[in-house]
């Protein structure tokens, strides 16, 4: 009897937590006749939610490390979270925890992650009823280049209600170093070297030519200034990819904006890849999703709203 009342309670408990969320997972047309892998993780609720649409940054991908550990995170604050892969980050929709498709990813600009972004929203709007999705409560949050891909956005896009960055780049430009430039003159291609896999991920010129091409567009300070969008900005003191400068510029120009500086974290937060939320979660992890997801539910008067 014992046995049984115990098989029960473990039965009724996987239940329970299986029930705190669903995922869907879809493919939708990206750009330049590439596909977009997104997924929503959603609260189970009977009424329409709003979303976070999630950004990552330069050689990410939508399941790297800690990013589903986020998605389910956010169901607790009764927001729905949209993340997706950039249709030429080179990530296949077959092989979605690597980058594989070399020639996609050298094929990759900023303005084809705009476009991307501005689809996904699009995708967002026409389907909000169908996933119980608030389209009058769409948030925006991007990791290192992601982030500053989402406050262009956002400065432009009056769909956007609320603006979460990580780790986030101030400006484009110091991609561009001299090196860099003449190494594209000479060769047509430079090489950003993926630590992690020791893969050597191709760049084509193209990507200089079309930044210089729309250097007004993609301008992150004058889109900064501009922004009327609440703005949190969290970065880490001990950021070994993207200087903390990068941020404090960011609060200077955005004068609504709130910055939390983390003492000890570096580019990542302390996330990896790959991630075991029982084991990988740390302090660091859980204060950035704590103050993240603070801000999101705060009507902005001080109001909690979940």
């Amino acid at each position: 009897m014992v046995q049984h009342i115990l098989l029960f309670y473990l039965v009724f408990n996987t239940f329970v937590t299986v029930k705190k969320y669903t995922q869907i997972e879809s493919v939708i047309e990206g750009s330049l006749g590439k596909k977009i892998s997104l997924d929503i993780t959603k609260p189970i609720s009977k009424t329409a939610t709003p979303v976070l649409i999630f950004c990552h940054g330069f050689k990410g991908f939508k399941d790297w490390g800690h990013f589903n550990w986020v998605a389910q995170k956010c169901t607790e604050y009764k927001i729905s979270f949209l993340k997706f892969n950039f249709s030429h980050n080179g990530v296949l929709e077959s092989q979605l925890n690597d980058i594989s498709d070399l020639e996609a990813f050298s094929s990759n600009n900023y303005t084809t992650e705009l476009n991307d972004l501005d689809l996904v929203i699009n995708w967002v709007e026409k389907n909000a009823e169908e996933y119980q999705i608030n389209p009058k409560e769409i948030y925006l949050m991007g990791h290192s280049r992601g982030g500053g891909i989402a406050l262009l956005k956002a400065s432009e896009d009056i769909r956007i209600k609320k603006l979460v960055l990580w780790a986030a780049l101030s400006e484009f430009d110091s991609f561009f170093r001299p090196e860099t430039i003449a190494d594209w003159q000479k060769n047509g291609v430079v090489y950003a070297e993926n630590k992690r896999t020791g893969q050597q991920l191709p760049l084509k010129k193209q990507f200089y030519d079309n930044y210089l091409s729309n250097k007004v567009k993609l301008d992150i300070p004058k889109a900064a200034k501009i922004l009327s969008t609440p703005l949190l900005i969290l970065h880490g003191d001990q950021d070994e990819s993207v200087d903390i400068k990068h941020a404090e510029k960011l609060y200077e120009w955005v004068k609504h904006s709130i910055l939390i500086k983390m003492e000890g974290a570096n580019h990542t937060f302390g996330a990896k890849h790959p991630f075991n939320p029982e084991t990988d979660v740390t302090e660091t992890l859980e204060e950035l999703l704590e103050n993240t997801f603070e801000f999101l539910v705060d009507d902005i008067s001080g109001n909690v709203m979940y």
